[in-house]
């Protein structure tokens, strides 16, 4: 008999990265005390056989769960040995795992300014793989920015240029990073997380990254002509809103992947979360605490801290989330690869 449906939380993995600093430690992660070691990433729930090597990756990244019965179990166990109680009607990727990746980054310093591949690109080339995120920002230093998308007047031929010109910040979009707001990057936008900023990551279960350019930092490889190839000249085509001032709900994606709902609750306040048997939800919390609540008793009550990320099986209809003081929160529907 499949096992019984629960709020699954998982181990986050950590990731050193250059551009990485220390503040994912007010998102409840474990640091160390080694003040000299720059995590850029946690992965919250990932399902990758294979990361790629050279954007830290290398080998299979699989969260393990933290709770419950299923202790120990990684999230591909789960989905064994949970079924259709999980995933619902839900498929699993092309590698046969979660059809979901959520992370946090600190970005003490720029990413690299990269593009994932194209419909078309991904068309072409067995081998690449799309990769649609979104940011939700969660923290933003004054003056911090995002790239995303480029320049109006740039082709693939001036776009070759500015890079080996190493003019390519004048060639990017450049757009103010607020805490609240959400950016959503369709596979082909050329992008980058700009010096001093957190947020919450939602994304395809991908890894395929080309990089365009690197600030002058030396060691990691460029994949120009790839990534000029995949490239979705001008403005970014996805979804985008400003910061939600007052309390309350907004959907801020929807897309064939994921949808994400924003929820934002002032004081004491009790949300039913979405119910659809037919597909598991996320939850992702980034400010404030909240409690996991079970309509019928079907699990005890869970504390989710800032920070916190729980996986809620399609067959868990009946969740509600208690807050006590302000907290925000993200409802990820997952829809599958």
């Amino acid at each position: 008999t499949p096992m019984k449906p629960y709020p699954l939380i998982f181990k986050p993995i950590l990731k050193d990265k250059v551009w990485g600093g220390r503040a994912l430690a007010s998102l409840g992660k474990d640091l160390g005390d080694d003040e000299s070691r720059t995590v850029g990433e946690s992965w919250e729930l990932v399902d990758l056989d294979a990361t790629s090597t050279d954007g830290g990756g290398g080998g299979m990244a699989r969260s393990v769960i933290l709770n419950g019965e299923m202790r120990g179990m990684t999230i591909r166990d789960a989905m064994l040995a949970m079924g259709s109680n999980l995933m619902g009607a839900v498929r699993p990727s092309k590698q046969g795992g979660f059809p979901l990746l959520v992370k946090f980054l600190d970005a003490r310093e720029n990413l690299s300014v990269q593009v994932h591949p194209s419909p078309a690109f991904a068309a072409a080339h067995r081998e690449a793989h799309l990769k649609t995120e979104s940011w939700y920002i969660v923290r933003a230093d004054p003056g911090a920015k995002i790239y995303k998308g480029v320049a109006p007047g740039y082709d693939a031929g001036s776009f070759a240029e500015a890079i080996k010109a190493g003019t390519v910040e004048d060639a990017m979009i450049a757009i103010d990073a607020l805490p609240g707001a959400f950016h959503h990057l369709p596979s082909g936008t050329c992008h980058a997380l700009g010096a001093g900023t957190v947020i919450a990551e939602i994304q395809m279960p991908s890894d395929t990254t080309f990089r365009v350019y690197d600030w002058g930092r030396t060691g990691r490889t460029l994949h120009i002509d790839e990534a000029v190839e995949c490239i979705d000249y001008g403005a970014c085509a996805g979804d985008a809103s400003e910061p939600m001032r007052e309390a309350g709900s907004r959907v801020l994606t929807e897309n064939p992947h994921y949808r994400i709902v924003e929820h934002r609750l002032n004081g004491a306040t009790r949300l039913k979360l979405h119910t659809d048997d037919a597909r598991p939800g996320v939850v992702v919390v980034t400010s404030g605490g909240i409690e996991l609540e079970s309509d019928s008793r079907a699990f005890a009550s869970m504390l989710l801290p800032a920070g916190s990320t729980a996986l809620l099986p399609a067959a868990l209809t009946d969740t509600s989330v208690r807050s006590r003081a302000d907290a925000t929160l993200l409802e990820v529907e997952v829809r599958g690869a």
